[in-house]
Order: C-alpha cells, then structure tokens, then sequence
C-alpha cells in the first residue's frame, strides 16, 4: 500500500510538474511572441517587460542598452521604475549591479538591495528590496541588461534565473529585429531626405528662392530648431551669413565671421563638421547663438571640388547628443546644397554678364555715335558748301572733325583693348625697363607739350614689368590727371622687397564720395566737364591686374591720388593673361 501511495505521490508530483513547465512554456512562447510581433522598440519593450514582469512575478522590470560612445549603460524602457527612463539613468560598465552584469555578461543576484553596491539611488527609493540581473546578448555581443525587482525580500533561485535568462535571450532578439529594421527606416528615410534635398535644389537658381525652400528641410530633416548658411565672402577671409531660419537676426544683423575664428570659422579653415555639444561653455564669435538659447550645434562645410563655399549649421534649443548619422545625413545634404548653390551662383554671373553686355553696347553704341557724328556733320558741311564758307570758318571746322576724330581713334583703341582683354589675348612680357626714361616718355606721348609732370622716380630704378602694359596704364592715369585733376602733376615710385609702387597724383578736386565706389567700372564718369569714355581707369587696373599687381584710388592730402604695385616678375618670363574682372 505504502509503495502504492508512493507512486501515485510521484506520478501526481510529475504531473504538478509537466503542468508547471507547460505553464513555464506558454509563458516563454508569450515572450517570444511578443518578441517577434513587434518591429518599433518604443513599441516592443514595453510589451516584453509587462510580459516579463508577469512571468517572474515581480513588481519593477528595466532593460538598459549600452551606448557604444560612451560605454555606458542608457535606461530606455521600464515598468514599476519608469523614473529610471524619464531622468535618463547612466551606468558606466563594471559599475554597480546593471555595469556589473553586463561586464562580466553572467546574472547577478541582490538579495539585499538596501545594502548592496548600487549606483542609482531610484532604486532604493522606489523601496526595492531584491534584484535579479541578466545580460542581454545576440551573437556574442552585450547589448543591454535586463533586470527585475520586488518590494519584498525574496531569494531569487537558479529556475528564476534561467527563466529570466530565457526571457533576456527572446527580448535580445526582438530588439535585434527592432534594430535592424530602424536601421532600414533611416537608411530610407536618408535617402528619401536626400532626394527631396536634391529635388529642391535642381529646382530652383536664385539663391533666395533655393535657400527658402532647402532651409526647412534641412532642419526638419536634423529634427533641429535652427538652421544656417554662411558663404565665403569675396575676399575669401570671412564668413557672411546669406541665409537663416530660426536664427534670422545672423542675416539682419549681416554677421560676418572670420574664416578659422569660432564655431563657423573653424569649419570654413578646416574643411570638416564640428560638433558643440554645449554652445555655453563652447569658443563661439556670434553673441546671437547664445542669446537665442541654442544649446548644441552641428555644422559642416559646403565643399565644391576641393573648394570651401562656405558653411551649414544646425542648432537645437535643447542639450542635444548628434551622431556619426548625423554629422553623415547632414554633409551628404551639404554636398548637394554645396552644387545647387554654385549653380546659382554661376546663373546669376551669367545674367549679371548678359546685363552688362547688353549696357556695354548700349553705351559703346552712344559713345562712339557722337564723335562719328561730328566727323560726318563736318565732312557733309565741307562737301556740300565748301564754296560759301571763309577761310577761317573751313579751318574751325577741321579743327573740329580732327579732334572728334582723334576721340573717336582713342575709344576705338580702348574698346579693342578692352576686347583682348576679354578673351585673354594679352600676353604680358615681363623685361627689365629704366623706369625713369620709360615714364619720361610716356608723359610727352600721352600729354600735350605744355602739361608738365614733375618726376620723383630715381634714374638709376630699373624694374621687371611689360613696357607696353606699363604704357596703357600710365597714360591712362596722366590722361586721367590732366583731364580731371589740375597742375601739379606728379609721378613717383619706389622699390620694395618683392614688389615696386608708383603713384600718380594731381593738385585738383580728387574724386567725390559718390563716384568712388565706381571709379573702375567701364564708363564710370566724374561730374567734371571734362567728359571722356570712361574706359581708361577699367583698362589701367584690368592691365595691372593681368601683371599680377593692383590699381587703387588712394587719397591724399591733395587732389586725386592712384597706387599701382606690381610684383617683380623674372625677366623674360611670359604671362598669358586670364580674363581680369573690369566690373570691380
């Protein structure tokens, strides 16, 4: 009977116990469903530690990831703790119970919570009195920790652990699954951003129209608050913000930022992205990013064949982490915003120079039209009335129909200057020259015989320069000075390190406020009387530029007063000369 009583005992116990692991299983499958029905993590985590929390019977459940960059482990889901997720827990790996468990990749048990090794104080404030840990792995690699607790004391054993571990093991997969399909969405997602940004940029070649429509993209694409251009400016030297969201007082207050100075400059100089991910405690040249309460950045550089355009940025009003997808998602999109804004430029270049053709016909058309009409009105008066008219009345006309003749040769020869200056056509020479005898002669050539020039230029001066070039862009500034200015007129030079300078000055009015920003441009004029074709400053600087130097107005103490410098070139040595800039 006893042997009898026994069997049944144990026949019963193997039934509690296949019900129980029956039981255990449905549970798991619960897990592994869950596991895999779900491809968001903000959607499967909190399904797995619900179900978790159920099978283990237990009040609080937590997963933490392990943030590669810093080696930490980052709270990122939680039932019964969920301050753990809000205040952003950080456990550093090897460092309290969850950095112990991923460290050493084995569960950890805490029977006493209140006098165990814990970084995160939510934990005994939540008043939990035991723990269980186990790592999460997938292929060998620790991608979190998953841990339990409960608000009474209670001795976790060995089928608790491997039924948590189990629990870990199917959770680990689903979030593996939840990875690689996040990792797809953005991939998309890139390339679908990338595209619209492309789209847009093929759509539009007025700066203005491209940066109204690239701008919010941009920032919405970063999840950003702010986003900003800057392009290079002329001179190359500094950053001038062009275009803003977010951010617009940088354009209003027109912020320059020195190339290779702050946040801007830096990525300009070096030609890679710069991250800030605190502005207040950052080196930052523009007050206005700190007074918008912008917290972190992300810039990169507008890069076009190797060359700077200028800079892109982002910003958030919050204390913001950016990553390597960003900084990458963020330089793809500037390559293309990069092309899109060269394009622009070069189709306003193009229609700026389609404008002044068009002007340059138009006034050349003008020019040339008076002095031929004269000619002509003199020459018809001569063949039709040649009988009626006095001796005296024949020669005043002559008179005339010459000295529009010689305007007339003098603008021909500036206009074909200025034609092979166009199509680089200009081959400069560089040869020594006495400097003194060559400016002598160029004076009497270029004035009439009683226009004195008082020469201050050593006779024993010799320089490096094309003696035709130096020809054009001297007389032109003594015609100039004799046209425009009043005696004394005045010529001096003198030899630096790499490069000689020669002034020519005149005892006149000098040029007015108004007329400065123009005085190089093709048919700029002065309010004198003496009208000329307003060619000949264009073609002096065009030529000193083709010679690699420079041509400005410097003022004086008197009158008008133009510097030319011109680098000391080896002799002999040929410059083919490239299209110079008149306009400027």
């Amino acid at each position: 009977m006893g042997a009898h009583e026994g069997a049944i005992g144990t026949a019963l116990g193997d039934a509690a116990q296949g019900i129980e692991d029956a039981a255990r299983l449905r549970r798991l499958q619960a897990l592994t469903d869950a596991a895999l029905a779900h491809l968001e993590l903000d959607v499967l985590l909190p399904t797995l530690l619900l179900r978790t929390r159920d099978v283990l019977g237990v009040d609080t459940c937590a997963v933490l990831l392990l943030d590669h960059s810093t080696n930490e482990l980052v709270a990122r889901a939680a039932v019964g703790i969920e301050e753990e997720v809000e205040q952003g827990v950080r456990i550093p790996v090897g460092l309290g119970f969850a950095g112990r468990v991923a460290a050493d990749r084995r569960p950890v048990i805490l029977d006493d919570v209140d006098h165990a090794d814990v970084l995160n104080p939510i934990l005994r404030e939540k008043g939990i009195k035991s723990m269980l840990g186990v790592p999460l792995l997938a292929a060998g690699q620790v991608l979190g920790v998953l841990h339990v607790g409960v608000l009474k004391h209670r001795r976790f054993d060995h089928d608790d652990v491997e039924l948590l571990q189990l629990a870990a093991d199917r959770a680990a997969i689903g979030i593996e699954h939840a990875r690689a399909f996040e990792a797809e969405r953005r991939a998309r997602q890139r390339v679908e951003h990338v595209q619209a940004v492309t789209d847009a940029a093929l759509a539009h070649l007025e700066l203005d129209d491209l940066f109204g429509v690239l701008l919010p993209r941009i920032r919405d694409i970063l999840g950003a608050d702010t986003c900003a251009v800057l392009l290079v400016d002329e001179t190359g030297d500094e950053l001038v913000a062009r275009a803003a969201l977010g951010i617009e007082e940088e354009v209003e207050q027109g912020v320059r930022i020195p190339v290779g100075g702050g946040f801007a400059g830096r990525i300009a100089a070096e030609g890679r992205p710069v991250i800030l991910p605190d502005v207040d405690h950052a080196h930052v040249l523009n007050p206005i990013l700190r007074e918008k309460g912008i917290k972190s950045m992300l810039g990169v550089p507008l890069v076009v064949a190797g060359e700077v355009l200028g800079v892109i940025h982002v910003g958030t009003l919050v204390h913001h982490t950016f990553t390597n997808e960003d900084v990458e998602l963020l330089q793809l999109v500037a390559d293309r915003v990069a092309l899109a804004i060269e394009r622009a430029q070069l189709h306003q270049q193009t229609v700026q120079l389609d404008q002044q053709k068009a002007n340059f016909v138009a006034i050349a058309s003008h020019e040339l039209r008076t002095p031929a009409t004269s000619v002509y009105g003199v020459l018809t008066t001569l063949l039709e009335r040649d009988a009626q008219l006095s001796g005296e009345l024949r020669r005043q006309l002559l008179e005339v129909g010459v000295e529009q003749g010689e305007r007339l040769r003098r603008l021909l020869e500036e206009l074909l200057d200025l034609s092979r200056l166009d199509a680089s056509g200009v081959t400069v020479e560089p040869a020594p020259l006495p400097l003194a005898r060559a400016v002598r002669k160029i004076a009497s050539d270029a004035l009439p015989g009683e226009t004195a020039v008082e020469l201050h230029v050593p006779d024993d001066l010799t320089v490096v320069v094309d003696r035709v070039v130096l020809d054009r862009i001297v007389s032109n500034l003594l015609i100039n000075a004799a046209r425009y200015g009043a005696a004394p007129i005045e010529v001096s030079a003198e030899m630096g390190e790499t490069r000689f300078r020669l002034v020519v000055e005149d005892g006149g009015a000098g040029v007015s406020d108004a007329v400065r920003p123009r005085l190089f441009e093709r048919f700029a004029r002065t309010d004198s009387p003496n009208v000329g074709s307003g060619l000949g400053l264009a073609i002096a600087r065009a030529y000193v530029r083709a010679h690699g130097g420079d041509l400005v107005y410097a003022p004086g103490e008197r009158g008008a007063r133009f510097e030319l410098t011109i680098p000391q070139a080896v002799a002999d040595q040929q410059i083919r000369v490239s299209a110079p800039d008149l306009t400027s």
